[in-house]
């Protein structure tokens, strides 16, 4: 397995990678092929790796490594327009040692072993499951008929009835979104392991976000406040981030995709949404939620450097998580699964 950590696996061959990710393949659920290495690159680090899919959705092979976690104190500082905005937003809250402060919003410093695994590119909505119209209407919901006509004619982007249903307009089409009540943690667990699949742990979600780095986030200790952010729109700045100025073409218009949402050196995409968690379980099932916070900073107004915290921070967590029952949080929690490679048999 040394082969699969991070150090070692930088320096193989291209004909190496490709024969261990076809080794791999050969124990992977059913339906899930190999589909070949692919380089993802950002933040400064660079990785080639192999890409896997099942039912249309991606997963890549992560490498194991050795990694420091957690964050108690600035690695490199941050740049001057970051500690302006963030004393100026602190003496507003009364909040006198920034470094404590922000210490006491993140996951303690600790050492800890990654295994190689292979990883979920996207999340899964845990609360919500998309239907069809036929399907939507057979649920016989009083309020569904009036708000689905009224929204097909508002112009609206979203619409959302509380814990109920959702109606999104995606490129001329309305996708309908309906809230999973009653579904428990413990049958989405067993179900992904009957299917194969484990769900992430905090240690492994920080590694995969951050990559091992030692920094209040992936690309620094400093915001990057030329980034476009959701909810926030356009930066102030003139000057675009180089992953914002990758444009697509949607409908006619010019979508500038979200920063924080693009795939990161190892071709995972995050929520970059504060007002979104993603899960993660401890060894004893204990839920740690972590890229968000429900919201609360940047409804708060704190602006992009407090309000995406939680959504940018490598390490952050969210302190007043245990206070939402378990219906409030899923409305806004997402997994994704993966598959750890230790636990095959690679001999």
């Amino acid at each position: 397995m040394e082969a699969l950590t991070k150090s070692v696996w930088q320096g193989l061959s291209e004909q190496d990678k490709q024969e261990w990710m076809q080794r791999i393949a050969l124990q992977l659920p059913e339906g899930m092929q190999y589909e070949g290495l692919q380089t993802f690159e950002r933040y400064g680090q660079r990785t080639q790796t192999g890409v896997f899919t099942q039912d249309e959705q991606r997963f890549v092979f992560v490498p194991g490594d050795q990694v420091t976690l957690g964050w108690e104190k600035w690695h490199h500082g941050m740049d001057k327009e970051t500690t302006a905005d963030l004393h100026e937003t602190a003496s507003s809250y009364g909040i006198e040692d920034v470094q404590s402060f922000l210490a006491g919003q993140m996951s303690p410093v600790r050492e800890v072993n990654i295994g190689p695994m292979l990883v979920e590119c996207e999340t899964i909505s845990l609360g919500w499951i998309e239907v069809t119209e036929e399907e939507a209407f057979a649920q016989e919901h009083d309020d569904f008929p009036k708000a689905l006509a009224e929204f097909k004619e508002s112009g609206l982007n979203e619409y959302e009835l509380h814990l109920e249903f959702k109606l999104i307009q995606d490129q001329g089409e309305v996708r309908i979104l309906w809230f999973n009540e009653g579904i428990e943690l413990e049958d989405i667990v067993k179900e992904e392991t009957a299917a194969g699949f484990s769900l992430l742990t905090e240690d492994e979600w920080e590694y995969i976000y951050g990559g091992g780095c030692r920094t209040l986030f992936p690309w620094g200790d400093s915001f990057d406040y030329t980034m476009r952010l959701r909810h926030l729109g356009k930066p102030e700045s003139p000057v675009q981030s180089e992953q914002a100025s990758a444009d697509t073409e949607t409908d006619g218009e010019h979508h500038h995709p979200y920063d924080l949402e693009l795939p990161n050196f190892f071709g995972v995409q995050f929520a970059g949404d504060p007002y979104k968690y993603e899960l993660t379980l401890g060894a004893d099932g204990e839920v740690m939620p972590k890229g968000g916070d429900g919201g609360a900073l940047i409804c708060g107004g704190t602006g992009p450097l407090l309000s995406f915290l939680p959504a940018a921070s490598v390490f952050f967590r969210d302190v007043n998580v245990d206070e939402l029952d378990w219906e409030e949080l899923m409305d806004a929690l997402y997994y994704r699964r993966v598959i750890r490679v230790t636990d095959m048999k690679m001999d």
